[in-house]
C-alpha cells in the first residue's frame, strides 16, 4: 500500500515539528522494542509487495499491495473502463447548491454505486499512470442530494490504474468498492466501522521514494477488492484467487506511490474513521478521472 504525503524535516524545523519528529521517534522506538525480545518474532517479507510485516506470533499478519496477503474478497463492482473524459471531481468548483449526481462520475461509474449508499469517497487520480490523485468524501442528504467535503491529496499506485489488476502489477484498481471494515496498529480512534487494533499492523522497509514505511499502517480501512467483507483487514482470504491481487486499502500517507493502495495523511484517515457509518453503506469509487467519467 501507499499514502499521502508525511512531510518534510529540515534543520529549521519548527518547535512544533521537532516535537512531532520526537513523538514519531519514540513511537518508532516503541515498534523496534515491541519487535525484539520476543523470540517467536519472525520478518515475512511478501513477494511482489515490497512491504515487511512482522507478526509477534509469526502468523495472521499480512502486508497489503499483494497479492498474496491482505485481499479479502467481494469481487470488484462494475469496473469503469478508460477513456479520455473529462477532469473529476478533484477539479471541480463546488456551487452553493448541492448535485443530484456526483460531478466527474459518468454513468456507467455511477450506475455501479449501491442504491442504499449515502457516503461515496471518491479516488480520482490526475492520470491512468500517474499516482498522484484526490479523495473527496460525499455525503447523500435527505433530498437526494450529494454534499462534498473537503479535497485531500493523496496517493495510489506506482503505475497509476487498471480495470483488470493482477498480484504485483504496481496498479490501483479501478471500480467502486464496499468498506466495511477498519484497523491498525495504533488504538481505535473513535471509528464507525468495525475496528481490529493490533500489533500486526506492520510495514517495514521505505517506499519508492526512500521515505519510511513504519507508520503507513497505523490506521486502515480494508477496500472490498478481492476480500470477505466483515472481516479484519488481516484477513487474507482471496475469493477471487491470489493472481487477482489483494490487500487494497485505505491507510496513511508516507509520502510517496503505493502498491495499490489510496492513501491519505494521518489526520485525514481519523476524519475517515470518525464519519464513515455502516449505515450509510459507504463505498469508494476509484480510478484515474477519465476512467470515473465513463
Amino acid at each position: 500500500m501507499t499514502s499521502a504525503p508525511a512531510g518534510s524535516y529540515s534543520e529549521s524545523r519548527s518547535a512544533e515539528s521537532r516535537g512531532r519528529h520526537r513523538h514519531r521517534r519514540k513511537k518508532r522506538a516503541l515498534r523496534r522494542r515491541a519487535g525484539v525480545g520476543a523470540a517467536a518474532f519472525v520478518v515475512l517479507a511478501v513477494v511482489g509487495a515490497g512491504y515487511v510485516v512482522l507478526d509477534r506470533h509469526g502468523a495472521g499478519s499480512v502486508a497489503a499491495d499483494s497479492g498474496k496477503n491482505g485481499g479479502h474478497g467481494a469481487a470488484p463492482v462494475a469496473a469503469p473502463s478508460t477513456s479520455g473524459a473529462p477532469a473529476g471531481p478533484d477539479t471541480m468548483s463546488v456551487k452553493d447548491e448541492e448535485p443530484t449526481a456526483i460531478p466527474g462520475l459518468g454513468p456507467k461509474t455511477r450506475s455501479a454505486i449501491p442504491a442504499a449508499s449515502k457516503q461515496v469517497l471518491v479516488a480520482s487520480g490526475k492520470a491512468k499512470n500517474s499516482a498522484d490523485s484526490t479523495v473527496t468524501l460525499w455525503s447523500r442528504t435527505a433530498d437526494g442530494r450529494w454534499k462534498p467535503g473537503a479535497v485531500w491529496p493523496a496517493h495510489n499506485a506506482l503505475h497509476g490504474w487498471t480495470a483488470k489488476h493482477h498480484a504485483g502489477d504496481l496498479h490501483s484498481p479501478i471500480g467502486v468498492f464496499t468498506l466495511s471494515d477498519a484497523g491498525g496498529f495504533d488504538a481505535d480512534p473513535g471509528a464507525k466501522l468495525p475496528y481490529h487494533h493490533s500489533s500486526a499492523f506492520r510495514a517495514g522497509g521505505v517506499g519508492f521514494d526512500g521515505e519510511p514505511l513504519d507508520e503507513a499502517f497505523d490506521y486502515v480501512i480494508a477496500i472490498n477488492y478481492n476480500r470477505v467483507p466483515g472481516t479484519s483487514p488481516l484477513d487474507g482470504t482471496q475469493p477471487l484467487g491470489p493472481s487477482r491481487g489483494g490487500g487494497i486499502w485505505v491507510h496513511v500517507d508516507h509520502g510517496g506511490p503505493t502498491h495499490g493502495c489510496v492513501s491519505v495523511s494521518a489526520s485525514h484517515m481519523v476524519d475517515l474513521l470518525h464519519t464513515l457509518v455502516p449505515a450509510d453503506h459507504p463505498v469508494i469509487v476509484m480510478g484515474d478521472h477519465g476512467s470515473l467519467a465513463t
